[in-house]
């Protein structure tokens, strides 16, 4: 076997890691427990950099890079994933030799990702829509907060479960209801921070936990619904602390616009149902408006439904009540539904093969503007 020299022994002391490249390869050299290994710098999950990884020992007692991107782990000594795992990174003959460290100059061990016959995200990673020229399925989402065991009466909530029944008495339309204070997930933890293709599709925490709550979020807005109508109360001027949590979580759908020029969202329509004590309303329409137009939805005239009593409407109590009574609430409820679904008729024949985005996208990054 041909070894290639890389660096001196003393580039590398005791218990550090560095990337190196060789002729062909860029290699991430170890130096731990008087020994030093090497394997393939690119993590065979989405390309992190595992030199920039932490080292963990795990419970077998082996020492494990971490891969600071999704935190794959692979064997320092054998390239392999933990038990349970069959993926492997690729690993390379070392030799110290006159106090240089020498690598082979193709990996003893390709790396090797294992493929998984009961992908639990399958439908995700293929994106099977369920929509169809004919349907009309409406997703409700509601981004109240509330102990959930204690119910309370919610103006936002009650609406909006008014505008699906309302959907399917008139319109025939298929309808499902999201609470989000139902769903367990994880907040966004950053990954696009790391780097652009860190932020994956499906959701890098749904790769890591196919249970998370947003995984329902995602099938729900992306493969099955035609319209959307999002309700929320008005907190401190802004959409509910919910609303941004799933926000955050959903830009998995607009990065994959950026990083790779691909549009998820397609013929779907967009509207909203906001309520408060407090005033504002058209100040959360604007944002939620901004947001759900960056992921792709399209918006019907007047899409969106405001309720607010006013600053010194402070008698909460009979908030709720005065809501459930009011005759500009049941009409205007009815009216944003019909508003949503005729142009959902409208717009599902459209021809969104050639979809323009005029948005950001990585392979402008750092262009010169002419």
């Amino acid at each position: 076997m041909h070894y290639i020299p890389l660096i001196p022994l003393s580039e590398l002391p005791e218990n550090t890691h560095k990337s190196v490249r060789s002729d062909k390869h860029t290699i991430v050299l170890f130096h731990y427990e008087g020994t030093v290994t090497a394997l393939g710098n690119s993590c065979i999950h989405e390309g992190g950099d595992l030199s920039q990884g932490s080292i963990q020992r795990l419970e077998d007692g082996e020492l494990y890079i971490v891969c600071p991107w999704h935190g794959w782990q692979y064997s320092l000594k054998s390239g392999k994933a933990p038990q349970g795992y069959r993926d492997r990174q690729a690993l390379y003959d070392v030799i110290v030799e006159n106090g240089m460290i020498m690598v082979s100059e193709e990996p003893s061990r390709e790396a090797f990702r294992a493929v998984h016959d009961d992908d639990p995200l399958a439908d995700l990673r293929k994106m099977e829509y369920q929509t169809t020229k004919s349907s009309l399925n409406v997703l409700g989402i509601s981004t109240t907060n509330m102990n959930r065991d204690l119910p309370r009466p919610s103006t936002s909530e009650t609406a909006l479960q008014s505008a699906l029944d309302f959907a399917a008495s008139e319109f025939g339309a298929a309808t499902k209801m999201i609470r989000i204070r139902d769903l367990d997930f994880r907040h966004c933890e950053g990954y696009y921070s790391r780097h652009e293709n860190a932020c994956t599709w499906p959701c890098s925490i749904s790769e890591m936990d196919p249970e998370d709550g947003m995984n329902a979020v995602y099938r729900a807005m992306v493969l099955w619904a035609d319209a959307v109508i999002l309700a929320t109360p008005i907190r401190w001027g802004n959409a509910s602390s919910l609303f941004y949590k799933m926000a955050e979580r959903l830009n998995t759908v607009q990065n994959q616009i950026t990083i790779h020029d691909r549009v998820l969202i397609k013929n779907k329509v967009a509207s909203f149902i906001i309520t408060g004590g407090q005033d504002n309303v058209q100040g959360v329409a604007g944002n939620l408006n901004a947001f759900f137009s960056d992921l792709g939805f399209t918006f019907p005239p007047f899409n969106f439904v405001g309720w607010s009593r006013g600053w010194i409407a402070e008698d909460t109590e009979n908030n709720y009540n005065t809501f459930f009574r009011s005759r500009y609430v049941k009409r205007s409820v009815k009216e944003l539904v019909t508003n949503t679904l005729h142009l959902v008729m409208q717009i599902k024949g459209m021809d969104v093969t050639d979809l323009h985005t005029p948005k950001p996208k990585i392979s402008e990054a750092g262009t010169l503007s002419e």
